[in-house]
């Protein structure tokens, strides 16, 4: 199987006023490439006043991680309505330098996720795209980099487009985009939360079953994106991943729920 590897920022959390903990993609990435037996490498950051404790957290999944200096640490504070996630922006954390991604090691499959829109601009995502096949989370494109309620909006760089295999968005991420088949991404995944997901590949939607509810599901977004890439890296169809990937959201979702 083809290495994996996973480039973004790590985030502190603060749920339902509950004490902060560790989130952020590269976190979430880690601990679905880990049940599913991956190979894969975290390369992350966060503040120096957290680099201790949430490399921790992360070697504690068990993948290898390269923890890159970093000034400051994406914070967040939410809570959920339903199944609709109520954020504010505590704080905005690093950019991602085209000298940054040079440190990336060779792979042939590679997901970027951003927290924010600031993190990760084109001439950034040129430099990982070489050689590689690049999985990009959509809040890369409309989560606006600035403090307080959290802000969606689709004026984005579209150049940050060309360099994309696949793209994940979130419901109400492809509501602000809108027209996301004409985007130009080959492959472009939706996710609905508890309504399932839908899969564009040459050309076609397909929809893919649901997953269980939970009262945090903060994540699955993450390990769903890092499943697919994982599946596709083995040479499973769209569809076929998509389906592997709900699967594992659906069996994370269920341990949270018992």
């Amino acid at each position: 199987m083809p290495r994996l590897a996973l480039v973004g920022n790590l985030s502190r959390d603060v749920v339902d006023g509950a004490p902060p903990r560790i989130g952020g993609g590269a976190f979430y990435a880690a601990r679905a490439w880990r049940a599913l037996g991956a190979r894969a490498t975290i390369f992350t950051r966060c503040s120096p006043e957290d680099r201790a404790a949430y490399s921790r957290s992360l070697i504690a999944v068990g993948l290898p991680v390269v923890m890159l200096p970093g000034t400051a640490t994406t914070a967040f504070s939410f809570y959920y309505v339903d199944s609709t996630r109520v954020m504010t922006v505590e704080h905005t954390g690093d950019v991602w330098t085209p000298a940054d991604a040079r440190q990336v090691t060779p792979g042939a499959w590679v997901h970027v996720a951003p927290l924010l829109r600031s993190e990760f601009p084109a001439e950034t995502l040129a430099v990982l795209a070489r050689g590689r096949r690049l999985s990009f989370d959509g809040q890369g494109l409309v989560r606006v980099a600035e403090t307080g309620p959290l802000r969606l909006d689709a004026n984005f760089d579209r150049e940050l487009l060309r360099h994309l295999q696949i793209l994940k968005l979130a419901e109400e991420e492809a509501e602000v985009i809108g027209a996301v088949d004409r985007l130009g991404v080959p492959e472009v995944l939706v996710t609905y939360g508890p309504k399932g997901s839908r899969v564009l590949a040459n050309g076609r939607w397909e929809t893919i079953g649901a997953w269980p509810v939970a009262t945090d599901p903060t994540g699955c977004g993450d390990a769903f994106s890092a499943a697919y890439l994982a599946g596709r890296s083995r040479g499973l169809t769209p569809v076929s991943a998509a389906r592997r990937a709900t699967g594992l959201v659906s069996a994370m979702l269920l341990r949270r729920v018992s």
